[in-house]
């Protein structure tokens, strides 16, 4: 079979309990009758509920991307805040340790004590919710495609998240705080969408929310905070959309594209104001935002390459992507060795965290020490701009002497990563004897450690991003190869600038270990506010992301799969492209169904007998009637919703019942709904009717055992489906498929029974499958496997 089916090793562990998000309403009696009491309560009015549920979707979204705006805003000040206290206090320690006024050593155990005091708060963070671990965008991504984890948008994991790195990127560690924002504008997005949060006990009622408590309208909110996460952290609103449309979204809508682009405005416009009250009428100054800085044009009108050096940043994004690829395969080993020794015990967690952190800590030190030459600071600079006299100010001495001298290893790893990623980008390259640079041997001796710990970081109990330690590493390997060509050239002038190789080796290792393409072209232009890279970047991207897929994916994806989350990829899996299987093939035949019309008794005991989310309706006959969800029937055991046999006879026939309980008093604890233990029933109880067909599904999703698997994979992810029933030519069911029977490793398992047992999974044209229907719609024989 394809390789892609055995892509990941993972280690013996159990797949999450997870379900599926439901995004299509169960079209019911009592849902029509809902929606037909608001549409006559509209009838002559000008302010419908239509309109009044548009204008909240607004105000809502509107209150997103002001609330991100400032949780990402106290965040990075946070960050800047302790940073600035603890590399002042080492570096002031260090240069008493020049002068003699203080022992030697000093400086490294005052700097081991502020990372791991950091470093402590940060893994205490995760222990206090563990889902707060990571950069969170794996996570976000499976809640968009449609997969329920536990805990992931809670508001308990906002506040660890936000905390938690703000402490990981003070601990020195190579990590960032941009991938984080993300999951923040997610629980940011989902909690102000439900108007509820069960940290706090607070409730607006779900009369005022009503409209936006369900899974598809949470979905969306949350696209736009993933938006507006992104947009936060680069200042890139328009790299926010593109982000949520390629790497988030599963299901995506023009009127989505909309609300995701006022939200990462809102979110941008709340930064702009806040960091610029200083001049609240005057002119506002965009420096204070997220930057990369202003790249210098080289000469008037002309950019700062050369066409042909086009093929030199292609082949630097190939480098990029062999770079990504070894970092993405290391990790992808090490995360296996830690879920097999390391993640089960919170104890453990803890243990390995301060090993990394004291690990990471002694290389940050050691590493300027063993550089140890002294470089001159530039003295020659009135015409420098007042950026690169900026960036010479803030070069860290070490060891050398203050004002006048500087370390080019501690300038790069003794200082905060967004400080480092400037100093690369727009440090001048004078020339080849000019010491105002960064020596290739310099650059070498940083690169190599650093990508190395930020391999192992990523993945221990902090909460941690991908792309500042990406960008920062990228960028030195970038400005490498441009420091390389200079020597080569004897700095005639016949390659570009240093920090446009830079820029180029940035986008590299990113694009080459997160595979980001359109979203990471725009986050980049948007973040250095030149146009003259855009065919660059994207050629480089390009290559990075290719060369990268030749050898494994990207590291999210990875991420994913590793954790056995049953994740649903846009395209249909290769096995599927080169085999040919039928839905009735992948099914799952041994399905728990109920009648419509069904004993209290009956419905109970396959509630306590099995955990699944939906059930099949069908008649006397087999033919499916519809579906009615576990929610539904627990609300109505434990609300007695049920009539005595004596009462209306064995049988209702066809008459129908009057709702006994509303679609409102159903859905109005979502999505905390009652399970089968709220249900107190006595033994008479049991023995009662209750009558299924005001609340079942009539107009579920099915298809015909026939169809291919590449229509039933298209069907199943485009509509966000969480089941969907398998029919024969008369309408009878014979299975249902879920999430996990669409994953590569179910079609390969299926494929190899049918192939083992060639009568296996056929469908029997001249019965109509019928043969196989008594066993598979037996209501207390047989067991479905899945919980989706």
């Amino acid at each position: 079979m394809h390789h892609t089916v055995a892509q990941h090793h993972a280690p013996n562990v159990t797949p999450p309990s997870v379900e599926s998000h439901n995004y299509e309403p169960d079209e019911s009696e009592v849902w029509r009758s809902h929606n037909s009491l608001k549409q006559s309560r509209d009838r002559g009015q000008w302010w419908t509920s239509g309109k009044q549920r548009s204008m909240k979707r607004w105000v809502l979204t509107l209150c997103i991307g002001i609330i991100q705006g400032l949780v990402a805003y106290v965040c990075n000040m946070a960050t800047r805040k302790l940073s600035a206290i603890k590399y002042d206090h080492v570096n002031e320690i260090l240069q008493e340790e020049r002068a003699g006024d203080a022992w030697s050593g000093k400086s490294y155990f005052v700097f081991l004590f502020y990372q791991t005091f950091f470093v402590t708060l940060a893994t205490g963070m995760a222990w206090l919710e563990p889902m707060a671990i990571g950069s969170g965008i794996p996570e976000v991504k499976c809640f968009l495609n449609g997969i329920a984890l536990p805990r992931i948008v809670r508001l308990k994991t906002l506040f660890c998240k936000v905390l938690g790195v703000t402490f990981s990127v003070a601990a020195g560690l190579p990590v960032g705080k941009e991938g984080p924002m993300v999951h923040s504008g997610a629980v940011v997005a989902a909690g102000i969408s439900q108007g509820k949060s069960s940290l706090f006990g607070y409730d607006t009622s779900f009369s005022k929310q009503e409209e936006f408590r369900n899974d598809r309208e949470k979905r969306d909110f949350v696209a736009c905070g993933a938006a507006a996460g992104v947009c936060s952290a680069f200042s890139a609103p328009i790299g926010g959309v593109l982000f949520a449309l390629e790497e988030g979204a599963s299901y995506w809508s023009t009127k989505l594209t909309w609300r995701v682009f006022f939200c990462s405005m809102m979110t941008l416009l709340t930064l702009y104001t806040v960091k610029n009250l200083d001049s609240w009428w005057g002119q506002a100054s965009t420096e204070k935002l997220f930057s990369f800085g202003e790249f210098n044009k080289i000469t008037n009108g002309t950019v700062n390459f050369s066409i042909w050096e086009l093929f030199l940043f292609i082949i630097i994004g190939c480098l990029g992507g062999l770079i990504g690829a070894c970092f993405n395969a290391t990790n992808e080993q090490i995360t296996i060795w830690r879920m097999a020794n390391v993640n089960h015990s919170k104890s453990r967690r803890f243990l390995e965290v301060l090993a990394v952190s004291f690990l990471v800590t002694t290389f940050s030190y050691l590493t300027p020490l063993i550089w140890g030459r002294c470089t001159q600071l530039p003295q020659d600079i009135e015409d420098w701009s007042d950026q690169e006299k900026d960036l010479v100010a803030a070069l860290v001495p070490f060891h050398c002497k203050a004002g006048e001298e500087y370390n080019e290893v501690a300038s790069l790893m003794f200082t905060e990563a967004d400080m480092a990623i400037k100093q690369l980008f727009h440090f001048r390259e004078a020339g080849e004897d000019d010491v105002s640079t960064f020596s290739s041997a310099a650059l070498f001796l940083f690169f190599l450690p650093y990508i190395s710990l930020a391999t192992i970081v990523y993945g221990i109990a902090v909460p941690s991003g991908l792309f500042v330690p990406s960008l920062l590493s990228g960028a030195a390997f970038g400005r490498l190869c441009g420091h390389l060509l200079h020597k080569l050239d004897h700095t005639q002038g016949t390659f570009a600038d240093s920090g446009s190789y830079a820029l180029m080796g940035a986008a590299a290792c990113l694009g080459g270990m997160a595979r980001m393409t359109i979203s990471l072209t725009v986050i980049l232009l948007e973040a250095t506010g030149d146009m003259q890279y855009v065919l660059p970047l994207m050629l480089t991207l390009m290559a990075a992301r290719f060369t990268g897929n030749v050898f494994n994916e990207g590291l999210y994806d990875i991420h994913i799969h590793l954790k056995r989350i049953p994740w649903l990829d846009q395209d249909v899996p290769e096995i599927a492209e080169h085999h040919e299987i039928l839905a009735g093939q992948v099914m799952s035949s041994d399905v728990k169904c109920v009648t419509p019309v069904e004993r209290v008794g009956v419905v109970h005991d396959l509630l306590s007998s099995c955990e699944h989310g939906c059930y099949p309706i069908v008649d006397e006959r087999g033919v499916l009637f519809g579906t009615i969800s576990r929610s539904v029937l627990c609300t109505l055991l434990k609300e007695k919703a049920f009539s005595k046999p004596s009462e209306t006879g064995e049988n209702f026939g066809p008459r129908r019942v009057s709702p006994l309980i509303s679609w409102a008093k159903i859905e109005s604890v979502y999505p905390r709904y009652p399970t089968v233990h709220d249900a107190q029933l006595n033994p008479e109880d049991r023995s009662c009717l209750v009558d299924l067909r005001p609340y079942a599904n009539t107009a579920a999703y099915s298809i015909n055992e026939t169809a291919s698997i590449q229509r039933t994979y298209r069907l199943f992810r485009t509509l966000g489906l969480r089941h969907l029933c398998v029919t024969n030519h008369n309408n009878q069911l014979v299975g249902v498929i879920t999430r996990k029977d669409l994953l590569p490793e179910a079609m390969l398992e299926s494929l190899i029974r049918v192939r083992g047992n060639p009568g296996a999974g056929h469908v029997d044209i001249s019965n109509g499958g019928a043969g196989r229907r008594d066993d598979a719609l037996d209501t207390r024989n047989g067991m479905e496997s899945h919980q989706l």
